[in-house]
């Protein structure tokens, strides 16, 4: 028993380790694309919210298979060669002066991701105890904020010089996460038992209730992928130059070291886990549609503050209850279908999103885009809330059996 809680202790070590090196990596060129390639190349938004989503469908739209070989083959394997086309990707992008070049960069690193993501997140569950495991992802996602502040930053420095540093940089941070996987990382197997690959993936597609929320929590993501896509856009044109992405990440990450713990440690105690989702989605959405009224700087700091303390209210819940949820027997192909969501979101989200911001753009009516995400925001709302337990109320005693 001593030795299983040590081995325990040392896997969330490492999990850290892992997610600072991953998210600085991402961080670093991520945020950046659309400024790069819209504002400094002047390619129309469409056209890089295309890309954008189209890693975002590769990478999570894929992620079942991805989960589905890791459950077959364990977590090392797939996560080393998964970072290291990772690398590949964002390296590639520096040479990215065509747009099916960007398409092919964000493609490849899609698939890096698909590799990589659904064993990390079964790691997380073969690492933490279930009374644990709310707290653990809660301060992963603090971490998240930092190393997305710090990511950005470097970035946005980066990017003064030559945005071929900043893809260089995003490379290297994931050829060094993927050389600390292949030394560290024992080889776990993630569920408990070896099976085929279509027994994981049949399990998974069975369990409807899994599926529907999956699916719902595509409407949660089109509003999360703007702060990649339309924030940035928005932030560099009202303050006149890039660094200000980096002090919008700042935000976040201020809001996730004060807030984010201390929220979902009073949280969980008196709400249930889709109380909490849906209530931060609804902060969320409210701050989409007031963006509409924004013409300064200022307010709209203020706004995407206020997005930020929605998101650090529904993130931890949202994907502690994915975890809860999912079936220890294929736990990769659990996590890697769970992305589904984020895929279709994600596409929808960068695509739609570039798009309406083209639109609103050329007609001159900047509000539409937002207002649209509002009203994305309230419909993915009235259906969480009817996909709960018993549809009580929105403020509910825990959920038996995710605590």
């Amino acid at each position: 028993m001593v030795s299983v809680s040590r081995a325990r202790q040392l896997g969330k070590y490492f999990l850290l380790l892992d997610n600072m090196l991953v998210i600085l990596g991402f961080f670093v060129v991520m945020p950046l694309i659309s400024i790069r390639f819209v504002d400094g190349l002047g390619w129309a938004a469409s056209l890089v919210g295309l890309a954008l989503g189209l890693r975002q469908l590769t990478q999570q739209g894929l992620g079942i298979f991805g989960g589905s070989l890791a459950d077959r083959f364990g977590a090392r394997p797939l996560i080393v060669t998964g970072m290291l086309l990772r690398a590949a990707g964002f390296a590639s992008l520096a040479l990215a002066d065509q747009p099916w070049i960007l398409i092919a960069s964000c493609v490849v690193s899609g698939l890096g991701g698909m590799l990589f993501d659904p064993p990390r997140s079964a790691l997380i569950i073969k690492f933490t105890r279930p009374r644990e495991r709310g707290r653990f992802i809660s301060l992963m996602m603090v971490q998240d904020s930092a190393g997305s502040v710090l990511g950005a930053l470097l970035g946005s420095w980066l990017l003064a010089y030559d945005f071929h540093y900043v893809c260089w940089t995003a490379a290297g941070l994931f050829c060094l996460a993927a050389l600390c996987n292949a030394t560290l990382l024992p080889a776990y197997r993630l569920s408990i038992a070896r099976q085929p690959l279509k027994a994981g993936m049949h399990q998974v597609l069975s369990d409807k209730a899994f599926v529907r929320l999956v699916l719902t929590l595509s409407g949660y993501f089109i509003l999360g992928v703007q702060v990649m896509l339309m924030l940035p856009i928005l932030v560099k044109t009202l303050a006149g130059h890039a660094q200000a992405v980096g002090w919008m990440y700042m935000l976040d990450s201020l809001i996730a070291l004060t807030l984010l713990y201390p929220l979902a440690r009073w949280s969980e105690k008196r709400f249930s886990l889709h109380s909490r989702l849906i209530a931060g989605l609804g902060i969320m959405t409210l701050a989409m549609v007031l963006v509409s009224l924004v013409q300064h700087l200022v307010p709209l700091f203020v706004l995407i503050g206020l997005f930020y303390l929605g998101s650090s209210l529904a993130e931890p819940a949202r994907e502690t209850l994915l975890t809860s949820l999912a079936n220890p027997a294929a736990r990769g192909s659990y996590m890697g279908f769970s992305r589904i969501g984020l895929a279709f979101g994600g596409l929808a989200g960068y695509l739609g999103g570039g798009w309406l911001y083209d639109l609103g753009h050329q007609t001159g009516h900047s509000a539409f885009p937002w207002l649209v995400l509002g009203l994305i925001g309230l419909l993915t709302m009235l259906a969480l809330w009817w996909q709960q337990p018993s549809r009580q109320p929105l403020v509910l005693r825990p959920l038996p059996g995710l605590h």
